[in-house]
């Protein structure tokens, strides 16, 4: 790919780990910024050790590191914290995950980073936010959509809601900061002052439930399962097909109803398209007419209605999917690791080039070297196990 990618030349120092922050660096980092990820001197990125395994290192680390180099250092080591502050000078963005006052502790607070480099933007990704009464309170993904009353909206009615396949709060969070990030970096480019990015995964995870909230401040509290976009209409759901497979149906709007009930012989009631006790006999119904084709016969009838219909794919399948294919989602880099299958992101350059995952500490010396340590100074912080 030739030219310039739209972020070349802003660098970020990474200090996150596990899925969110990586993810928003990720994003980053394929937009075209330097992103150097900075891990302790043990394990580093406990991700790199999180099964399954490509070789020695995680797949899901390998997934989210591309176009990244790393540094080790110990942060409870002086002569680390000193070497931290000095190439602060030489970035746009630090990016980081801990819980509030960590880096305060440190001596490494937002404050002593702006004073540092007073164009510095700080990113700081974490559950709860940067106050508050739960800011220092331990969590994961699942904590957050429940505090944040989303998981609240998820079914099925009169049953523990279920638990995603998914990360939202975390992938959630992470979309945020790189959008908090790309708002900072404008605002300096106009005042010429740095700032401090709070995100909550907490609150990320909430606007993916925008209908739910706009029925809570319209004076309806969501029905957990029961609501349109929940479970609570027939026609928008998922059914099993004669094969033991899976379709979806998402025929909110009359024109796809009516599409549908013309193809299958069903007469088009559009009582259909409203919640109420109804509903359960046409799910009933449905089930049977779903049953009664393949997941294949059912997706050639929805190329041929255009009534919202779409098979359920495994994840096995995807790479194999025409319009994925088409669209370049996966792609494949050469690695140390051997090749290694890639997920492209939405705003990932199609046919950019990508440098592989980096090792722990790979470039360690050059990131010290460029914030004007020389190899004297380097070398004893080896030696006293500050930076690896």
């Amino acid at each position: 790919m030739s030219g310039a990618l739209p972020l070349e030349g802003v660098r970020v120092l990474d200090l996150t780990r596990l899925l969110p922050g990586p993810f928003a660096s990720l994003v980053l980092a394929d937009l075209g910024a330097r992103v150097d990820k900075v891990e302790d001197t043990g394990a580093g990125d406990y991700l790199r050790v999180a099964p399954p395994l490509v070789g020695d290192t995680s797949g899901l680390f390998l997934a989210l590191n591309r176009n990244k180099r790393s540094i080790c250092l110990d942060l409870k080591k002086q002569s680390a914290r000193a070497a931290l502050l000095r190439m602060v000078d030489r970035y746009d963005v630090v990016f980081e995950q801990f819980r509030p006052g960590v880096l305060e502790r440190l001596g490494l607070g937002h404050a002593a980073l702006l004073a540092r480099n007073p164009r510095l933007v700080v990113c700081a990704l974490t559950g709860y936010g940067q106050d508050g009464p739960l800011a220092a309170r331990a969590g994961h993904d699942l904590n957050y959509l429940g505090r944040a009353g989303v998981l609240g909206m998820q079914g099925p009615a009169g049953a523990p809601p279920q638990v995603p396949g998914f990360q939202l709060a975390d992938v959630g969070g992470g979309l945020w900061s790189v959008i908090g990030i790309l708002a900072a970096l404008h605002e300096r480019a106009r005042t010429g002052k740095g700032s401090v990015v709070d995100v909550a995964m907490v609150e990320a995870s909430m606007g993916f439930a925008s209908t739910g909230f706009g029925q809570l401040f319209a004076g309806h509290a969501p029905s957990r399962g029961d609501e349109p976009l929940t479970g609570g209409l027939a026609l928008y759901g998922t059914y099993a097909t004669k094969d033991g497979k899976y379709v979806t149906l998402g025929a909110l709007e009359p024109k796809f109803w009516m599409a549908f009930c013309a193809g299958v012989g069903l007469e088009a009631d559009l009582s259909a398209l409203v919640p109420g006790p109804h509903q359960q006999a046409l799910r009933e119904r449905l089930r049977g007419i779903f049953a009664a084709r393949t997941r294949a016969e059912w997706e050639a009838f929805g190329r041929e209605h255009d009534c919202c219909l779409e098979p359920v794919l495994e994840p096995g399948e995807l790479r194999d999917d025409d319009h994925l294919r088409a669209r370049e989602v996966f792609f494949t880099m050469d690695s140390p690791w051997g090749p290694l299958d890639q997920l492209r992101t939405p705003l990932t350059p199609r046919g950019a080039e990508h440098a592989p995952p980096p090792r722990q500490g790979e470039h360690t010396d050059s990131i010290l070297r460029e914030a004007g340590l020389d190899d004297a100074a380097i070398a004893a912080m080896k030696a006293e196990g500050a930076a690896r």
